[in-house]
């Protein structure tokens, strides 16, 4: 039996022409993570698994996406977790609830885990940079809008150089709401 590892994500992506956007947003303001992790709203936060588990994860992710149905999703704005934390964020504006029932639902079974924050489903645009960068990207992303629909939520796994690649994406099969 091996102990070896992987770290997985698991997120609604922003799509184009939005996500260029945030990415070359988030370059501008100095962003360590830029180009590293794709714009999105997390669903799992990064989190270590077995590799010898990863088809009982995907199992599970798949069960959890035949479950809940395609939505919408508004993104609208700005905010930020200051003081707690130094994160400037694009607000969810519509789709809160979807996100919030698909985060509860994956976090279950072999991917149960507590949460260091309570979840609040955003896109963050901008950590660990300057504060007059925290200001800009605040400021200048305060009008965004984007509006899409959501058909499905991806697997992300973590590279040994830190990025993260697409893992498999899971369609949103579920009834629709009554």
């Amino acid at each position: 039996m091996t102990d070896e590892t992987t770290v997985i994500g698991v997120v609604v992506a922003v799509p184009e022409p939005w996500a260029q956007l945030l990415v070359d947003w988030r370059a501008k303001v100095g962003d360590p993570q830029a180009n590293l992790v794709p714009p999105h709203v997390t669903l799992l936060p990064p989190t270590e698994v077995p590799v010898a588990e990863r088809s009982a994860v995907s199992a599970h992710l798949a069960d959890v996406a035949r479950r809940h149905a395609a939505f919408d999703m508004h993104l609208s704005g700005t905010g930020t977790f200051k003081p707690v934390s130094d994160v400037v964020f694009i607000a969810v504006a519509r789709g809160i609830g979807n996100c919030e029932l698909i985060a509860n639902d994956v976090r279950s079974g072999p991917l149960e885990r507590e949460l260091a924050f309570p979840y609040h489903p955003h896109v963050t645009v901008a950590h660990d940079v300057d504060p007059d960068m925290l200001e800009l990207a605040y400021a200048g992303l305060a009008d965004l809008q984007a509006e899409f629909h959501v058909g499905h939520f991806t697997e992300f796994e973590q590279t040994p150089g830190g990025a993260w690649a697409i893992a498999h994406e899971y369609p949103l099969t579920g009834p629709p709401p009554a």
